[in-house]
């Protein structure tokens, strides 16, 4: 009988992560995914979704409707991905993770037959979210897929909705290296009869998604084609407010589908995001004087948003402890941070991380000059050593570096 830790040492260790080594974990395939569902009784089939795609704000989206499906009274189930500290934030039902016991019975149940089918880590986890929320009877769960959406092991499912962020250049080396080519990938979810709402208009896609929607008799719907009324959220990013657009559309038309979700539910749903669903991380205020910012946005067109809002802040000296991942393009992320930042460089603790003495040379070539450090943590003792009360600290550049933190 293995322990908690044991068992996600065993997922982690024995088998592909993408999150972790990267490309090698990467399968463009979904009949593993089949498999384990027939080997489990298609539990996919057993409750209600949504399902979420998209390059940016996928993860707020799901918390949103999560939340906001909760504070209506119903059972809600959310899948998400990747984890800050803990494995068990990937699974949650009415924002509570998944118990230990259940992640040991799950592998120690089916360890056979992951083992004998080579599942990745990420299958693994999807089949196990699917059977958790089959067994606990949720009356939604709302879905979030790992990367692209065509061949990612959550698109098994039928939903009730499919809802498609935006599209932006992120992952090229695996779903394409331009927009429309990304788009056809993130298009995949959209399911014969099931409507679609796209989160942004954007030139390169509309007609990608149009021509996809059309082909599977799918009524789509654009978020800024609504008139929506005004509601706030406790997410403070800026960036926030185009996902706030993309939930409200979405839970319009969740209504017009027999949906009973009231304007207080939808209220007090997002408003209580953070609380609800334990989202961490997007725009995460850690501490004041000196105030401490983390955000996991890591790639251009998240960033662009994280950078223009960190120009609005107040202080005397911005200090950015910052760590990414070995096959992040720093050409297209590196120029757009500030000149006048003091930099703290650092590796994140996972295989994929990049070595900081690496990060550091490639920073210089853009003029972005600051020290290396062991860890992540190093690097944040020493910002908050250096930082004077009206100072600002922003740590950022991988989710893996924000968790190191959080």
């Amino acid at each position: 009988m293995k322990t908690y830790q044991e068992t996600v040492e065993w997922m982690f260790q024995q088998l592909p992560m993408f999150q972790r080594i990267g490309k090698q974990a990467f399968k463009k395939d979904l009949s593993n995914t089949i498999k384990l569902a027939e080997h489990l009784g298609h539990p996919e089939n057993d409750f209600r979704s949504i399902h979420v795609a998209g390059t940016n704000g996928k993860g707020s989206v799901s918390h949103m409707l999560a939340s906001v499906f909760q504070a209506a009274g119903y059972k809600t189930g959310l899948y998400t991905s990747p984890h800050l500290k803990d494995f068990r934030e990937r699974i949650r039902i009415n924002g509570k993770v998944i118990p230990e016991a259940n992640v040991v019975a799950f592998i120690e149940n089916n360890q056979v037959f992951l083992e004998e089918n080579k599942l990745s880590f990420f299958e693994m986890t999807v089949g196990m979210a699917f059977d958790y929320f089959a067994r606990e009877k949720v009356d939604i769960a709302i879905i979030e897929t790992g990367m692209g959406g065509r061949l990612d092991s959550t698109n098994i499912i039928t939903p009730e909705l499919s809802v498609i962020t935006n599209i932006g250049l992120d992952h090229t080396a695996f779903l394409g290296t331009n927009l429309s080519e990304i788009a056809g990938e993130k298009a995949g979810i959209i399911k014969e009869g099931i409507p679609v709402v796209i989160g942004e208009k954007q030139e390169e896609t509309i007609s990608i998604f149009q021509s996809k929607a059309q082909e599977k008799s799918a009524r789509i719907f654009f978020a800024e084609d609504f008139n929506l009324p005004d509601y706030s959220t406790d997410l403070r990013g800026d960036y926030q407010q185009k996902n706030l657009r993309t939930v409200l559309s979405s839970l319009k038309v969740l209504k017009d589908l027999g949906w009973k979700i009231d304007e207080k539910a939808i209220a007090d749903g997002l408003e209580n995001v953070k609380t609800n669903t334990g989202l961490r991380g997007r725009w995460d205020i850690l501490q004041d004087a000196p105030k401490v910012i983390c955000d996991t946005a890591h790639n251009a067109e998240g960033l662009q948003y994280v950078l223009k809002q960190l120009k609005n802040e107040n202080y005397r000296q911005l200090h950015m402890v910052i760590g990414v991942v070995n096959d992040k393009d720093l050409s297209t992320v590196l120029p757009m941070f500030p000149k006048e930042a003091k930099f703290y460089f650092s590796k994140p603790d996972v295989p994929r991380g990049l070595k900081a003495n690496l990060l550091q040379a490639e920073a210089l070539k853009y003029g972005l000059e600051g020290d290396i450090y062991e860890s992540v943590q190093d690097a944040f003792m020493a910002a908050k050593s250096a930082a004077l009360a009206d100072d600002l600290i922003f740590i950022g550049g991988s989710n893996f570096t924000v968790a190191e933190v959080i």
